[in-house]
């Protein structure tokens, strides 16, 4: 039974500042998805958008809600979808004196990050953008009602979605109602697998790793319902971070800032023209019909800003204290 939280834990990703670095995804995976059955499992990760994602067609999977009635026919990600696990033989090669260079096995054929920077179109109108992702800790989460022996729960402190290992009995219904491909199966110990919020550091006071180790700033985390944080700022203030894929019904606790600036498209003659160089509908596919809106105020403020008459927004955007943007930035 989904609950009512005391407290929301809320994450809000802007996109204009994430450089695609995998410091945030390295953070998670050397903290919590190193045992035996997580080989192929990444509880936060970055793609390249418009790509296939990880796991691939994600964003085709299924599951979610719709009309308010859960889906529960959505698509169970095979390994091959993951990526299977490769490994380099560096012994071989750096001490054994074999020959020749040294390639993964088994051969791989798509991993987390397979398509990175690819995008679409031609350079040097080819586009792309960073799209970090982590389980959303949704207010309406489909994985923890679609589970039927009740191993899912809201903590009451914080809002986040939470397996208990004890209760999974390996069902794994919650993996084909997750329209976010985020929660996984660990064939080791038969149980679901998941992003845990980083609640341990949560109860010290201290940022989730992910947070914390962002080298761009792109992120900020804290309590909605606290009108002095960042997150309730951008997102109940000037209302600039929304979720994506609303229409999967969810409501998701992990929001982001659209791209609105960056390279711009040019023209025959490599003349630098005033068309937004991620399209419109590129973005509306994945944050809704919301977004134009959204990317209307951005501008505007970042206009305030250059024209010096300054900006609230930006500032809070920009970030120049770790601590006006997280619980704590300590590690």
């Amino acid at each position: 039974m989904i609950t009512t939280p005391k407290r929301q834990l809320t994450f809000i990703v802007d996109l204009n500042k994430c450089i695609g670095c995998q410091t945030c995804t390295v953070a998670c995976k050397k903290l919590w998805s190193t045992a035996p059955g997580q080989e192929f499992m990444y509880w936060r990760n970055v793609e390249t958008t418009p790509g296939l994602g990880y796991p691939k067609n994600w964003q085709s999977k299924g599951g979610g809600y719709k009309n308010g009635m859960l889906q529960t026919d959505g698509h169970y990600p095979t390994l091959d979808e993951y990526g299977v696990p490769f490994k380099y033989d560096f012994a071989a090669r750096l001490f054994e004196g074999k020959k020749g260079s040294v390639k993964p096995s088994p051969e791989p054929r798509w991993a987390p990050n397979w398509d990175e920077d690819q995008g679409v179109g031609e350079y040097p109108n080819n586009i792309f953008q960073y799209l970090p992702r982590m389980c959303n800790h949704c207010e309406n989460p489909a994985c923890l009602e679609a589970c039927p022996n009740d191993a899912i729960y809201k903590r009451a402190e914080d809002g986040l979605n939470i397996v208990n290992l004890e209760k999974c009995k390996g069902a794994q219904e919650c993996i084909k109602a997750c329209p976010y491909g985020k929660v996984y199966f660990n064939e080791t110990d038969q149980k679901a697998n998941k992003c845990i919020g980083c609640f341990p550091r949560i109860e010290k006071g201290v940022a989730p790793a992910c947070v914390a180790q962002c080298v761009g700033r792109a992120m900020h985390v804290g309590f909605i319902d606290d009108v002095e944080s960042s997150v309730y700022k951008l997102a109940n203030v000037w209302k600039v971070a929304i979720p994506m894929h609303p229409e999967f019904g969810t409501k998701p606790n992990v929001l982001y800032i659209p791209p609105f600036v960056g390279p711009a498209m040019q023209d025959e003659n490599g003349n630098m023209m005033m068309t937004q160089k991620m399209p419109l509908d590129v973005l509306q596919g994945l944050f809704g019909p919301e977004v134009g809106g959204v990317l209307a105020v951005l501008k505007a403020e970042r206009a305030k800003k250059i024209a010096g008459q300054g900006s609230k927004l930006m500032d809070t955007m920009i970030g120049e204290l770790s601590d006006s943007m997280m619980i704590s930035p300590m590690t």
